[in-house]
């Protein structure tokens, strides 16, 4: 089955800032667009509102004036449900709220014709839940786009248990037309995106709980380390602490409170206090200067060291083996042993520099843990973990081996699997566990991962970057550490470690 022809009317039920977005996603693509709310005036006063956006669409160049003028001639407001009647796409916006979602579709299925494509942009309920109150729940999909709608490209097109494939083919097609990205998603609480993101913030927030960092060091070991776009706590803030943590809190519900998404109760006690972020001038960081930007304290950055005159590689780096060549660019003498220990480098003091392995500090005589970075290279900052018992010589001399690779230093607390690398391994998991359980394909979550919240890479592709067994090596060493099941490894990561590197279910 196609996409819908342009010549096909579009209804959009909601018509807050979701609803407004999606319906000029539509319009601009060549439909006609009906718009309602159950709010008398309110689709008149969305009408407007989108021809202001498209009257700057022109001024910047993006629209003709011809091509606003036919769009806003194709913009109706309806005054009721029936004048969706010849609609072949009804898309809701409206309250997330199951009841009302329900009644609102078995209103629309006795009105619109019977091949209408339904369909939800929920972000947190149950798609098949949603479709299970109409008659014929074959032609009900998710089609959840990412604010602002005109902007992002993902769409996730979540078919319900009793989705029919054709229906679910001609949402993903049509929104595929509409310019867009799409990815096919099993209904999943959180879909792709929200599922496999709730370490992102977990993590970062169980870091600041166990004061391993405060959030601003957090926050620049994510972004100059891990090469994320923006921290978890500046990102919460701006997406909403009471948005964030509703939508945490209604995945770890919907999958019967599973230890490995359970809230955060720093972020409770934030919401509760009513420090919501941006929007309400003061969240983990305070906006209520006048021009809102944060006033935001600066990251641990560790004071300037001598470096090292050498270091003694043993074993295989792995994930950080490009230190090697940076140490000698740096003028550092590199002496290599080939000996089975690991990740780690002897510093001239005797102590160890170690890859985070989910493992402690105070666990091991003098050894100082260095973070994962996206690209060791081109990172900024790294971050060092070191316990009480690490003496001040080893964390000097690991403070000034990076600081003479150019790298500004944040010293933390003795975290196990520190930050980003804790981060991306069960970020992996979560991947790699839904793909097994058929939620969708590795190259349509890599891509709601890149597309949807920016991520440097996808879970796969990190997962090969890193190597088979990193991901599960290290959280499996976390579990060790924290047996509430929180980070226990997946059966598919545990599988994907030890398969050969041929197809799994060969028997050679």
């Amino acid at each position: 089955m196609t996409a819908l022809d342009l010549s096909s009317a579009v209804a959009v039920v909601g018509t807050g800032t979701m609803g407004q977005g999606i319906a000029q996603v539509a319009l601009v693509a060549g439909h006609p667009v009906r718009l309602y709310d159950a709010l008398p005036g309110r689709a008149r006063e969305a009408a407007d509102a989108i021809g202001a956006r498209l009257d700057r669409l022109v001024a910047k160049d993006r629209l003709t004036g011809a091509e606003r003028d036919a769009a806003r001639a194709r913009l109706l407001p309806a005054e009721g449900l029936a004048e969706l009647a010849d609609c072949a796409l009804v898309v809701e916006a409206a309250l997330e709220r199951l009841d009302v979602k329900q009644e609102l579709f078995r209103e629309l299925e006795d009105i619109v014709g019977d091949d209408c494509l339904l369909a939800t942009n929920t972000s947190s309920l149950s798609v098949t839940a949603i479709g299970g109150a109409l008659r014929n729940p074959g032609r009900f999909v998710g089609l959840h786009f990412f604010n602002p709608a005109p902007l992002l490209p993902l769409v996730e097109v979540v078919s319900g248990f009793a989705t029919d494939v054709t229906y679910a083919t001609r949402a993903y097609e049509t929104a595929r037309a509409w310019g867009k990205t799409p990815v096919a998603c099993a209904d999943t609480p959180g879909f792709i995106v929200n599922r496999i993101a709730r370490p992102f913030y977990a993590e970062a927030f169980a870091v600041l709980e166990a004061q391993g960092a405060d959030p601003a060091t957090i926050d620049a070991v994510l972004r100059e380390s891990g090469g994320f776009r923006m921290g978890a706590f500046e990102l919460t803030d701006l997406i909403g602490q009471d948005v964030n943590e509703s939508v945490t809190h209604s995945v770890w519900q919907s999958f019967f409170q599973d230890v490995r998404f359970t809230p955060s109760l720093a972020q409770r006690r934030l919401v509760e206090s009513g420090r919501l972020g941006r929007k309400s001038g003061h969240g983990w960081y305070d906006y209520s200067g006048a021009d809102g930007a944060a006033e935001r304290p600066e990251p641990h950055t560790a004071e300037q060291a001598p470096p090292p005159a050498y270091v003694v590689a043993e074993g295989d780096l792995g994930p950080a083996s490009d230190l090697l060549a940076l140490i000698r660019e740096a003028g550092i003498q590199v002496r290599e042993e080939e000996e089975d220990h690991g990740t780690r480098l002897v510093l001239p003091g005797g102590g160890q520099l170690a890859l985070a392995d989910g493992q402690t500090s105070v666990e091991f005589r003098d050894v100082v843990y260095f973070d994962l970075a996206l690209d060791y290279r081109r990172a900024t900052r790294i971050a060092l973990s070191a316990s009480q018992d690490t003496s001040s010589t080893t964390l000097t001399e690991a403070t000034g081996l990076f600081q003479a690779l150019g790298k500004k230093v944040s010293v933390i607390g003795d975290v196990p699997g520190m930050i980003v690398a804790r981060t991306v391994a069960r970020i992996v998991d979560l991947a790699h566990d839904a793909v097994a359980k058929g939620v969708a394909t590795e190259e349509d979550i890599d891509t709601a991962m890149r597309l949807g919240v920016n991520y440097p890479l996808g879970p796969f592709e990190w997962s090969r970057r890193l190597g088979r067994n990193w991901a599960y090596a290290l959280l499996d060493d976390l579990h060790l550490r924290d047996p509430s099941g929180r980070y226990a490894p997946s059966l598919a990561l545990y599988r994907h470690a030890y398969a050969s590197d041929k197809r799994e279910g060969s028997t050679s």
